[in-house]
């Protein structure tokens, strides 16, 4: 149904690895100990998996070609995102989810959201990050696969409903793609990221654990 949304839409661009090393190093990598089992939830070309240091890396995507992309290191699971069967239960402490629920439909989000609650350690931690509707509402369908529209208040009371409680919001987290002005310098990236003022910000960052867990 995308067709070759990697040879159209979505194509290899060395500037996303910079941006990804960039943002470990100036925020991932505070909320990702050496330790921790981290699982990328639609890992794509994996930029982001590639750029952390944890004792376990696991990437998940339904494209056969993220094998050609991620380090050797990484453990790949090619499939859809709601089914979760080949993770162990309790084994994930950093779950991470970036540009990915858009391209799902809100039936799916459900069905993955309840998946991961039992993929979770007693700490572990869901981190979403994606288009905010609210500020990108003028470029959200130029990507032929999006076809869920969330803004941050949206996204956060789906989550609630679902049993899932949300610890952090940041609405304006990064610009909207690296087809952006966003800098691809880590010093300016880092910039970015402790400025109070994102005029250009258009993803948003979610942090959220099963409401039952309070580790």
């Amino acid at each position: 149904m995308t067709g070759n949304y990697h040879e159209s839409r979505l194509t290899a661009d060395k500037r996303r690895a910079g941006v990804w090393s960039a943002l470990w190093q100036y925020y991932f990598r505070y909320r990702i100990t050496p330790q921790d089992c981290v699982l990328d939830l639609g890992a794509g070309y994996g930029d982001f998996i590639n750029s952390v240091t944890a004792s376990r890396r696991i990437a998940l995507d339904m494209w056969p070609g993220m094998r050609q992309h991620v380090a050797p290191t990484v453990e790949t699971i090619i499939g859809p995102v709601e089914d979760l069967a080949a993770v162990e239960d309790g084994a994930v402490d950093f779950a991470f989810a970036s540009n990915l629920f858009e391209h799902l439909s809100q039936q799916a989000l459900v069905s993955v959201l309840s998946s991961l609650k039992a993929k979770l350690s007693d700490r572990g931690r869901l981190t979403i990050l994606q288009p905010n509707y609210r500020y990108a509402f003028r470029e959200y369908f130029d990507d032929y696969t999006h076809i869920t529209a969330y803004s941050h208040i949206g996204l956060t009371d789906l989550m609630t409903a679902h049993g899932w409680e949300v610890l952090e919001v940041h609405p304006r987290f990064l610009p909207l793609s690296i087809k952006s002005r966003l800098p691809t310098w880590k010093m300016l990236v880092g910039a970015y990221l402790r400025s109070p003022f994102k005029p250009l910000g258009k993803q948003m960052l979610i942090v959220a654990r099963p409401a039952q867990h309070h580790g």
